[in-house]
């Protein structure tokens, strides 16, 4: 908690104003000489900017100068990590400690062209200019390193570096093999300026096909926090201690938590009845248990630094990289079946028409009942909503329901629950949320981690049942903290820009279908697009282009509502092992309802615009790490089947070519406009298509047609198509057979941006 300031000390913001405008590094004693402070006020001044520094607001430089966190300081370290054709070098600072990005650095130097090369360490006096930072060049320091990932290949008597990010196509020649072998996966030192760049070898990190390398490698190419400091690991057992201390006894309910059948942490649980009390008849009283992590993940901790770095944990097939050490993660937090565990209960009633009508937080004791998988759930509901006769009747010819959900459970929490859900189900029909069916890809491995299987994952009414009683608990949070006027971390998703919307209406023109830019746009405009589809052709390219009108959702501490769930207010609560933003939420609570310790510091919403942005930006590498281990998956999957023919759905057309996913599998890979056919190929941007000027063959999203697979690597995850002999766009209905023979001009490409009319 931050200490009472001397009369004589500045305020915070009088401090981070100086630090902004001093032409010089300040440290303590500039702070001090500047608003005239001695003797006690000296030793306050060190005990606020200690402060200050524990609270993030600001951070040292070398020589114990400070500057305002998310900044950079007035003279700094700056490590060289692109240098343009033209000769300009940008940098990073080599020591950031701030939990936002490191800021790119455009060094001025005197001369034309740049001096300096990549890995280049450099004494530099920064300014801001704009939005950003240029640095002067003060003194070049001794060489560090600029690690990249690759592997190892061989040409003749040279060594090269093939990178395992798919959109760097160059390779860099090795000049330090070290005891690295061709084939394997090894961390690079690049070093040199252009044209003259090369790697050393820095690591081996092994075989690149191996199980469990495809997530290594998106961890390394991320730049994914994926060991724990020691500080870390040991708070986590110190924590694991914790007596649950003075709580509400929910023991005695059979609440259960019902999750992926490969889910490496659970937390959250869900129980419903039938309300007994007058006011409610008809409706609903539920309980939904969450992990109460703020009662072991307390603010400023090395724990909440760690947690707070991470932004999230990240999931890929083989492991995960949790927010939080595994002690806590994966044990005392995770709500375990027969394990008395600590959790926040969001205690709700719940009207017969499914619209919340009030609802409280407590700090509870739970004892799950019984994790169960998505799939036995469903298939317990399946088999109880057979017609079956009492049981218990001597005349019964049935036998009771044998499997692994007991049929007890089955009556008393499963049987409830969804009962309960059909109220939340129908008041969210009539809410009327976007509804994009688009699959996800499942990976199962077996137990040494080898691809046994890829598929879309099966969207069942347990899913949707869990994913509704979440939503409700996420609505009762931010409903609650605004009602304590408290501080939130909103969940935001803000409606489609007119940009979007444009793009939207012409590409849905060349469908047909008309969208007017004057309505007012809700989630059901966009429904109803997908139900005058039906099962009909364009569905699924449809579907994805409306995915992309979507702005991406994020947090921050405005109330903006979320878009997509047509929900006025909206706060993630239910998954604070996993997500910062929830842990937030959690400690606004244990504020707003006195809940104890672990609540939100005073103070900290002033930071959540900037939390806001940075786990935002974490939870989109995590994504994108995410997607990228997946798509390496589906290409080692598919690397047997190279030069067989596939089905495909064309994904994407640009000038160059056109980008196919494999149905079934997923993996998108390219097919280049060059070897389509010896003719030109026209991009028309508005329909998003390619078109042969002689042949008039075209090629355009959501086309299936059968691709010769040519490629698939597994380290970058990428993929490359060709055309079966004989192929064509299969734009007409008498579709012609190109002459591949034909001589003449080469092949071309025209980008048309003119609109269709």
């Amino acid at each position: 908690m931050p200490r009472k300031r001397s009369a004589g000390l500045p305020s915070r913001k009088q401090i981070l104003d100086f630090i902004a405008s001093s032409d010089q590094p300040a440290g303590k004693r500039e702070i001090a000489r500047a608003f005239g402070l001695s003797g006690q006020d000296k030793i306050d001044l060190k005990r606020l900017l200690k402060d200050m520094a524990d609270e993030g607001l600001i951070d040292s430089s070398p020589g114990r100068a400070f500057h305002q966190s998310g900044g950079v300081p007035k003279v700094t370290v700056l490590r060289v990590t692109h240098v343009d054709n033209s000769g300009n070098a940008f940098a990073v600072p080599e020591q950031w400690h701030a939990e936002t990005p490191p800021p790119r650095i455009r060094l001025v130097e005197r001369g034309k062209r740049s001096a300096l090369g990549i890995g280049d360490r450099v004494l530099s006096r920064t300014e801001q200019k704009g939005d950003g930072f240029i640095a002067h060049p003060m003194k070049k320091l001794a060489r560090s390193a600029e690690l990249t990932l690759g592997v190892v290949k061989r040409e003749g008597e040279r060594f090269w570096l093939s990178p395992v990010d798919k959109r760097e196509r160059r390779e860099l020649f090795i000049s330090d093999l070290k005891d690295a072998e061709v084939g394997d996966l090894v961390l690079c030192e690049v070093t040199g300026r252009p044209p003259r760049v090369s790697a050393r070898v820095d690591a081996v990190l092994g075989d690149p096909f191996a199980p469990r390398s495809f997530s290594l490698i998106a961890i390394h190419k991320h730049g994914l926090r994926h060991e724990f400091a020691q500080e870390a690991i040991d708070e986590a057992h110190r924590v694991s201690k914790l007596p649950l201390a003075e709580r509400e006894d929910l023991t005695h309910l059979p609440i259960v938590a019902i999750d992926p059948e490969d889910a490496r942490d659970h937390d959250d649980a869900i129980w419903a009845e039938a309300a007994k009390e007058p006011d409610n008849e008809g409706g609903w009283n539920a309980i939904v248990a969450i992990a109460d992590v703020s009662f072991y993940v307390r603010p400023g901790s090395e724990l909440d630094r760690e947690a707070r770095a991470r932004g999230n944990s990240v999931y890929f097939p083989d492991r995960v990289v949790p927010m939080l050490p595994e002690e806590l993660s994966a044990d005392i937090c995770s709500l375990k079946e027969g394990e008395d565990r600590a959790a926040m209960a969001c205690h709700l009633k719940i009207a017969k028409d499914g619209t919340l009508k009030s609802w409280r937080f407590t700090r509870a004791k739970v004892r799950i009942a019984a994790n169960i998988a998505y799939e036995d759930a469903q298939a317990a509901m399946d088999a109880a909503n057979e017609e079956r006769t009492d049981v218990s009747s001597p005349t019964c010819s049935m036998p009771p329901i044998e499997g692994p959900v007991p049929q007890e459970l089955v009556e008393k929490a499963l049987k409830p629950l969804w009962a309960c859900w059909r109220a939340l189900y129908a008041a969210r029909q009539k809410r009327d949320p976007l509804e994009l069916d688009l699959p996800e890809r499942r990976v199962v491995l077996d137990e040494k981690g080898r691809i046994m299987s890829i598929a879309p994952r099966d969207r069942l009414d347990a899913h949707r049942l869990v994913e509704d009683y979440m939503i409700a608990a996420n609505v009762a949070a931010a409903r609650a903290l605004e009602a304590k006027k408290s501080p939130v971390m909103y969940r935001v998703h803000e409606p489609p820009s007119r940009e979007k919307l444009v793009a939207l209406k012409d590409y849905l023109a060349t469908f047909g279908i008309e969208f007017a830019l004057g309505q007012v746009v809700k989630p059901g405009t966009f429904n109803r697009i997908i139900d005058r589809l039906g099962d009909g052709e364009g569905r699924e390219e449809i579907m994805e282009q409306l995915l992309r009108t979507q702005m991406q959702a994020r947090y921050g501490p405005e109330r903006l509502g979320h878009f997509g769930l047509a929900l006025a207010t909206y706060a993630h609560f239910t998954s604070p092992i996993r997500r910062y933003a929830d842990l937030l939420v959690h400690r606004a609570l244990v504020s707003a309802y006195r809940l104890g310790e672990g609540g939100l510091p005073p103070g900290e919403e002033q930071r959540f615009e900037q939390i806001g942005a940075q786990i935002s930006m974490l939870e989109r590498r995590a994504m994108e790490a995410e997607r990228d281990t997946v798509d390496r998956y589906v290409a080692a999957f598919l690397a047997d089947q190279v030069g067989q023919l596939v089905k495909c759905r064309i994904s994407g057309v640009q000038p160059f070519g056109f980008f196919a996913t494999v149905e079934d599998f997923g993996g998108d890979g390219l097919v280049l406009a060059k070897d389509l056919g010896r003719e030109y190929f026209r991009y028309d941007e508005a329909a998003r298509t390619l078109v042969g000027d002689e042949s008039g063959d075209t090629y355009r999203m959501g086309q299936r047609l059968t691709l010769r697979l040519a490629e698939a690597n597994p380290v970058s995850g990428s993929l490359r198509f060709e055309l079966p002999e004989g192929s064509y766009g299969g734009s007409r209905t008498e579709p012609q057979r190109r002459d591949r023979t034909r001589r003449g001009r080469p092949p071309n490409i025209r980008h048309d941006n003119r609109k269709r009319r």
